[in-house]
């Protein structure tokens, strides 16, 4: 019942708010582009361009020694760097598609492309491409996954700059003091999680992420252990199969007990930095914090290991979504700010950021460069996702929904899954619910 009244209120607000959209299109001549009409202009090629960084503070550093080597090779363009943290920043351009204020150009990842790409603000790139010194130039498969994250259009929104991929980092001083095995398995996962963990000292074996986007995080340990390889079982999700149901129980368990209490509000940078100053054994994380931990640690402390093995002797994860760079339709030098996406993913710029990020680099010229065989993570990574090891449980980026479902809705009820309120169960159903719902709405969209 309570589903049913879910559906009616959301059918209500779609249909007031399409016919307020309506009105306002009427009043403003809008042509249904989502930005007022305002298509842009390709300005002169120079002048100044905005840029919003998706990842700021974590990336400014690279990101401006980038924008020093762009603005030095063209004098005539002066790039404005905005650094918004990952944890807002869609929220942030979601604000300005509606009041205005959108950038020239910034990070668009995958999980952001069907949300943009829907309320047609970002520029389709790929005849820019085609003519550009990069057609060719950037590997197939992260172009491939941007495209699909669009939806049913086959369109290009955005040009990758990098792939993340998860990692399980673990204290190699901490397992060896123990007698520990490296925690290649779930089983030894966990073995290692309870023996490490004294709570009295304030150590402990493991650090969940409880906070900000704790969902993706929550889903890849879960389909890792249960060995499920699809998101969808036709058109239903396989989210709360009874397999992932278990997995979830046991997972979620860690928490306090083999945890610091700390983790129900963690987001990443709070986690990874409880873990490079404390005596905690393992944390799950990605390529993308692996700078941090040597900063920290210095590289004879840790490891950063594909994920655990499954019961079935194979690795399943979830995907990590490819980051990127977006155009932005309303820009009014889309000249300039292509010329800066051309240089952001050109073989030197990619290689600088992807080694400061410690991220597989989406120019294929960069990702030859002598710092990946020395990144023994970003190196380990690459190798688990070719050599057969590993299968990839893919998101449903491409649902216009999935950031609203994977974040608002329900990082709340899995803090109360944490903390007891809340069994996984019903957590994992009322997610089911919700993803069934945005997928039959995405089928009868496409037609």
């Amino acid at each position: 019942m309570k589903i049913n009244i879910r559906r009616s209120r959301r059918a209500a607000m779609a249909v007031a708010l399409g016919s307020v959209l309506a009105l306002t299109a009427t009043a403003c001549g809008d042509d249904g582009s989502g930005t007022g009409g305002d298509k842009g202009d390709e300005g002169s090629g120079k002048g100044k361009i905005v840029f919003w960084d998706n990842n700021g503070g974590v990336r400014t550093d690279a990101w401006k020694a980038i924008i020093a080597d762009f603005e030095k090779a063209n004098p005539d363009i002066d790039v404005e760097y905005v650094g918004i943290p990952s944890a807002d920043y869609q929220s942030k351009v979601e604000t300005a598609i509606q009041g205005g204020g959108l950038p020239d150009v910034g990070g668009v990842g995958a999980a952001m492309i069907a949300s943009f790409s829907a309320q047609k603000v970002l520029e389709p790139v790929d005849d820019r491409l085609a003519k550009s010194s990069l057609n060719g130039k950037l590997n197939e498969d992260m172009l491939t996954s941007l495209k699909a994250a669009g939806g049913v259009d086959d369109t290009l929104y955005s040009v990758p700059t990098s792939a993340n991929n998860g990692v399980l980092y673990y204290r190699t001083d901490l397992f060896k003091k123990a007698g520990l095995d490296e925690p290649t398995t779930w089983d030894k996962f966990y073995t290692a999680a309870e023996k490490l963990t004294d709570a009295k000292k304030n150590e402990f074996g493991y650090t969940i992420r409880g906070g900000a986007g704790s969902i993706a995080q929550a889903l890849d340990a879960m389909y890792g252990q249960s060995g499920i390889t699809s998101f969808w079982d036709g058109d239903k999700t396989t989210v709360n199969d009874p397999k992932n149901v278990e997995a979830l129980e046991k997972y979620a368990a860690l928490y306090k007990k083999d945890t610091p209490s700390a983790d129900l509000n963690n987001d990443f940078t709070k986690m990874v930095a409880q873990w490079d100053s404390g005596t905690i054994g393992m944390l799950n994380h990605n390529l993308g914090s692996y700078q941090d931990h040597v900063k920290s640690l210095g590289v004879g402390k840790f490891r950063g290991i594909p994920q655990p093995i499954g019961p079935s002797g194979k690795r399943v994860q979830v995907s990590n979504p490819v980051d990127g760079i977006g155009l932005f339709k309303s820009s009014k030098n889309k000249e300039a700010a292509w010329k800066f996406i051309e240089f952001a993913v050109s073989r030197a710029a990619n290689s600088k950021f992807n080694e400061s990020a410690g991220q597989v680099p989406a120019n294929n010229e960069a990702a030859k460069d002598a710092w990946i065989s020395k990144a023994e993570p970003t190196k380990l990574a690459a190798a688990a996702l070719t050599d057969g090891s590993t299968t990839i449980v893919q998101l449903p980026y491409y649902l216009p929904d999935w950031g609203t479902i994977s974040k608002a809705d329900n990082e709340p009820n899995f803090q109360k899954v944490l903390l007891g309120k809340m069994s996984a169960k019903d957590f994992l159903d009322t997610l089911a619910d919700q993803l069934n719902d945005a997928q039959a709405e995405w089928n009868s969209q496409k037609g």
